[in-house]
């Protein structure tokens, strides 16, 4: 019976080539930050240098090479916030103004969501959503975006979230509430009704 073998070969001198771009936009979309999203390459490409006779071959180069740079852009947020106040919370007046923007004083919606066509997954596949949900995630606070990417796109656990961020977990609620709210009423904004009106 054959075994099948690993490749544990890399190649440091194409992974910029190779993987630089994919990197860069991979961290910008999480920072937001043009230079910190450089440097947080820069800092992927040096630790998988130095890590280099860890890497097994149970994945491939790009997917080693993105795991470094999530941790990367973990340990980013996590100094960025850590001496931060949450200052980024608006005060519960102007929380609860926004909520009045949405919903009756019976908790309902004042306006149903938008539709979002026969086939939603196509919609959210399609380059034209990317652009507009990368917009609306620029248009959040720096926390609640941070808070948002953390545990919707990257999909970490809610207790690390929290530690990322150092806050407790009525604040990680409360924030991911809002997030999501701004985040729904932008894509409503700029993306169903724009699409609407291309039928």
């Amino acid at each position: 019976m054959a075994t099948e073998t690993v490749d544990t070969h890399l190649d440091p001198a194409r992974w910029l080539d190779e993987h630089g771009d994919l990197l860069y936009r991979y961290a910008l979309a999480r920072v937001r930050d043009t230079e910190v999203a450089e440097d947080l390459v820069q800092e992927t490409f040096v630790a998988a240098l130095r890590g280099q006779r860890n890497f097994a071959g149970r994945s491939s180069e790009r997917t080693w090479l993105v795991g470094i740079l999530k941790n990367k852009i973990v340990d980013h947020l996590r100094r960025k916030w850590r001496e931060q106040p949450l200052s980024e919370l608006e005060p519960a007046e102007q929380a609860e103004d926004f909520l009045d923007l949405l919903f009756t004083r019976g908790g309902r919606w004042k306006e149903g969501a938008g539709r979002w066509g026969d086939d939603p997954a196509a919609g959210v596949r399609a380059a034209d959503f990317q652009r507009v949900l990368a917009a609306c995630l620029e248009g959040l606070p720096g926390r609640l975006a941070d808070v948002f990417i953390l545990r919707e796109i990257e999909q970490l656990p809610s207790d690390e979230v929290r530690q990322v961020l150092n806050i407790s977990p009525t604040n990680l609620w409360a924030m991911l509430y809002r997030a999501r709210m701004r985040l729904r009423g932008c894509l409503e904004a700029n993306w169903l009704g724009h699409a609407e009106g291309k039928r």
